[in-house]
C-alpha cells in the first residue's frame, strides 16, 4: 500500500479538481499552479498508486473508471473529514459528539422529541440517537452504558443511576364527546361504571392502576380494551371506550379534531417522570442542557 504523505495528500486534492474541472490549465488557474506543476502532481499520484486515471488524447483529459473511483473515494472521506471536524466542535462545547438517549414509550410522542428538537436547535454538531423502550429496559440501558441519559417513570429502580424527578402530575381521564359522562366537570371513579376501559397493556407492569382503582371501590365496568400506549387515545377518539392517563402523553397523542373531553380524574392517580444517568454524566455540559431544555418545554404543558 503507498505511504500516504502530506505531497500525497495534496496531489489528491489536486486530482479532484483536475477531475471536476477537466483540464489541467483550468485546474492550475484554480488552484494558483502552473499547468506543469498540476500535470506533475498528477504523474506522481498515478506512479504512486500504480494506476492510470486519466487518457490523454488531442489535448484531452479523459477520465478513467479508476478516477471515477477514486474521486468517490475522495468525497466520502471529505465527508468524513467534515463529521469529524463537528464531532470535535461539540466535543469542544459539550464534552461528547454524541449522545445516546433512551425513553418511555409515553414521553415519546412529542415531549422528548421536542427536548431533542431545543438541544439540535442550540447545537446541531452533536449526534443524537433516541430508543424507545419501557422504564425497566431504559434503567438496564443506562446502567450498560447502551444509553447514557434515559427518561422513565418514578420511582427508578436502579441503585447504580441517579436519577432527578422531571414532573409529578395527575391522571386525567379521556371520554369520547358523544358519552353522557363528556358533560362532567370531573370523572370520578364511580362514573366508570358500566363503561368500558381502554387500558395499557404494558408487560412490564405486572398491575394496572386504574382496574385495582375501580375494583378497591367496587365499580363494575362493562369491559375493556388492552392496547399498546400508542394507539389508547385513537381507540378513544374512536368511541372503543374510556381511558385514564398521564396528561403529558394525552396532550402529546390528542388533535383537536379527535372530538374527546379531556377531564380532571378524582381520586387522584399520580405519576411521576424523571431523568436518570450514570454518575460520571454528573458534570456533563450536555446533560446540563439536555435537563433544562425538558423544564423549559414541560412549561408548555
Amino acid at each position: 500500500m503507498p505511504e500516504v504523505t502530506i505531497n500525497s495528500l495534496k496531489a489528491l486534492a489536486t486530482f479532484k479538481t483536475l477531475y471536476e474541472v477537466g483540464s489541467a490549465s483550468g485546474t492550475a488557474r484554480l488552484l494558483g499552479m502552473t499547468q506543469s506543476g498540476v500535470s506533475r502532481s498528477l504523474a506522481q499520484l498515478e506512479g504512486n498508486l500504480g494506476i492510470q486515471l486519466f487518457l490523454r488524447e488531442k489535448n484531452r483529459l479523459l477520465a478513467t473508471p479508476e478516477a471515477r473511483e477514486l474521486y468517490d473515494e475522495i468525497l466520502r472521506l471529505m465527508g468524513n473529514i467534515e463529521e469529524l471536524r463537528h464531532s470535535v466542535l461539540a466535543l469542544k462545547e459539550f464534552g461528547t459528539s454524541r449522545l445516546r438517549i433512551a425513553a418511555i414509550p409515553g414521553l415519546c410522542f412529542g415531549f422528548v422529541p421536542q427536548v431533542v428538537a431545543a438541544l439540535l436547535a442550540e447545537n446541531s454538531r452533536i449526534s443524537i440517537s433516541l430508543d424507545m423502550m419501557s422504564s425497566h429496559d431504559v434503567q438496564t440501558a443506562v446502567e450498560s452504558s447502551h444509553a447514557d441519559i434515559g427518561f422513565i417513570t418514578l420511582p427508578a429502580t436502579s441503585p447504580q443511576l441517579l436519577t432527578e424527578t422531571l414532573l409529578v402530575t395527575e391522571a386525567v381521564a379521556l371520554v369520547p364527546d358523544k358519552l353522557e359522562l363528556a358533560t362532567h366537570d370531573v370523572v370520578e371513579v364511580s362514573d366508570l361504571r358500566g363503561q368500558h376501559l381502554v387500558i395499557s397493556n404494558q408487560p412490564s407492569v405486572s398491575t394496572n392502576p386504574l382496574l385495582e382503582l375501580v375494583a378497591e371501590h367496587g365499580v363494575k365496568i362493562s369491559g375493556k380494551t388492552e392496547a399498546n400506549i400508542g394507539t389508547i387515545s385513537a381507540l378513544v377518539a374512536n368511541e372503543v371506550g374510556v381511558t385514564v392517563m398521564n396528561p403529558i402523553t394525552a396532550k402529546d397523542q390528542l388533535s383537536r379534531h379527535d372530538h374527546v373531553k379531556v377531564l380532571p380524574f378524582m381520586p387522584a392517580l399520580s405519576f411521576g417522570f424523571g431523568i436518570v444517568y450514570r454518575p460520571e454524566w454528573h458534570e456533563s455540559k450536555v446533560l446540563a442542557s439536555l435537563k433544562h431544555k425538558a423544564k423549559e418545554t414541560l412549561m408548555n404543558y
